[in-house]
C-alpha cells in the first residue's frame, strides 16, 4: 500500500505535521501548535463544501438522450482546492449527510479544550476521498516508570460514504494510508458518528467518545501494570510462543530449522536484550520481547520490506494482539 497522500500539480500535497517529519517527506511540517483554521489551511482541507448532488444516468435512444435521475441516489461532490473545480467523491443515499473537513476539526476543537491535546497531523487520502485528523494527548502512559506510550486521538472521516465518522484512541500517529490502517486496526477505543446525525447530537457523541478515552487509558495502564509485575518464567514464555506461532502437525525440516531460529531468537530478547533490561522475567517483557521481535527482527528482505510490514501487515498486527490476550491476566 503506497502512502495515498493527495498530491497536486503544484508540487503540494494535502498534509501537515506537528514538529515531527512523516515518513514520505509530503506535505508542511509546522515548529509551532497547530490551530484547527491552520489545519484547514495547510493541509487544504478547508472550503472543500462536500455536497450531494443528485445521480443520473444518460440513455442513448433513437431520439436523442435521455437524462434518467436514479430514485435515493447521489453523487458527493468537492470544489477541488487548488482549482475550486466541482470533483466527484462517492455514491451515497437520501440519509447520507456530509460531514464537513471544518466541522471535523471543530468536533475536533471540542476535544482540544476538554483534553488538552493539540493538534498533531492531518491530510487527505485517495483524491479527497478521506480524511484524517489526529491529536496527540498532552500526557504519556508512564507503566511502573519504564515504558511511555504515547496515545493519539484520531478523527476519520470519509467523503466517499464507504464508512462512518469514527473517532479512535490509539498510539498510532497517522501520516498516511498506511498508519491509518494500522490507527484502526490497533484502535484501543472506537467511537462511530454516522454521517446521518445532526450537529448537536454530534457534538454530543464526540463529548461521550472522549469519555471512553479517558476509561480505556486508565483500564490500559492498569492492565499493563499487572503484567510488569506479574512474573513469567521461560517454560510459560516458550508455550505463549508456540501458540502465537502454531506449527504444522509434521512440519518439514526447513520449517523446523526456521522454528529453532525464531525461539532462539526470542528467547534471547526475553533474557538478555538490554530494552527488557528494567522490566526482566515479566510478562510484560513476554510481550515487548514478542513485539521487538517482529518489529525489528523477524526475517525480512531488507529494512524497507521490514518497514512496511510493520506498518501495514494485518498479520503482524494479529500475532501481537495474540501475543497480548495470552500473556494478558
Amino acid at each position: 500500500m503506497s502512502h495515498q497522500i493527495e498530491e497536486f500539480d503544484d508540487d503540494t500535497a494535502a498534509f501537515v505535521s506537528h514538529r515531527q517529519d512523516a515518513w514520505h517527506h509530503l506535505g508542511t511540517t509546522t515548529r509551532d501548535c497547530l490551530t484547527a483554521s491552520e489545519v484547514m489551511t495547510k493541509a487544504y482541507l478547508g472550503g472543500w463544501n462536500v455536497r450531494k448532488l443528485p445521480l443520473t444516468a444518460h440513455d442513448v435512444t433513437p431520439t436523442g438522450v435521455v437524462n434518467l435521475e436514479v430514485p435515493g441516489a447521489f453523487a458527493t461532490v468537492r470544489s477541488h482546492p487548488k482549482t475550486g473545480a466541482p470533483q466527484p467523491l462517492g455514491t451515497v443515499g437520501n440519509d447520507y449527510t456530509p460531514v464537513q473537513n471544518e466541522e471535523h476539526c471543530e468536533l475536533l476543537d471540542l476535544l482540544v479544550d476538554e483534553s488538552g491535546a493539540h493538534f498533531e497531523t492531518a491530510g487527505s487520502l485517495r483524491g479527497g476521498r478521506e480524511v484524517f485528523v489526529t491529536m496527540k494527548l498532552p500526557a504519556t502512559l508512564r507503566l511502573a516508570g519504564i515504558d511511555d506510550i504515547d496515545l493519539y486521538i484520531a478523527g476519520l472521516n470519509s467523503h466517499d460514504g464507504t464508512s462512518a465518522f469514527r473517532i479512535l484512541l490509539t498510539p498510532v500517529r497517522v501520516v498516511c494510508a498506511n498508519t491509518q490502517a494500522l490507527a484502526i486496526h490497533r484502535a484501543k477505543s472506537s467511537y462511530a458518528i454516522r454521517h446521518t446525525s445532526g450537529a448537536k447530537a454530534r457534538i454530543a457523541q464526540a463529548r461521550q467518545a472522549l469519555g471512553l478515552v479517558w476509561r480505556y487509558a486508565e483500564a490500559f495502564e492498569a492492565e499493563a501494570e499487572r503484567l510488569i509485575t506479574t512474573e513469567l518464567d521461560m517454560v510459560e514464555f516458550q508455550r505463549i510462543i508456540d501458540r502465537t506461532w502454531p506449527q504444522d502437525t509434521n512440519p518439514s525440516t526447513r520449517a523446523d530449522n526456521n522454528t529453532a531460529r525464531r525461539n532462539h531468537h526470542l528467547r534471547e530478547l526475553f533474557t538478555t536484550a538490554g530494552t527488557q533490561a528494567a522490566i526482566r522475567g515479566t510478562r510484560w517483557a513476554g510481550l515487548q520481547a514478542i513485539t521487538e521481535y517482529l518489529d525489528h527482527f523477524a526475517p525480512a528482505k531488507d529494512t524497507t520490506v521490514r518497514a512496511t510490514r510493520v506498518l501495514t501487515s494485518a498479520a503482524v498486527a494479529a500475532k501481537k494482539q495474540r501475543a497480548y490476550e495470552l500473556l494478558a491476566i
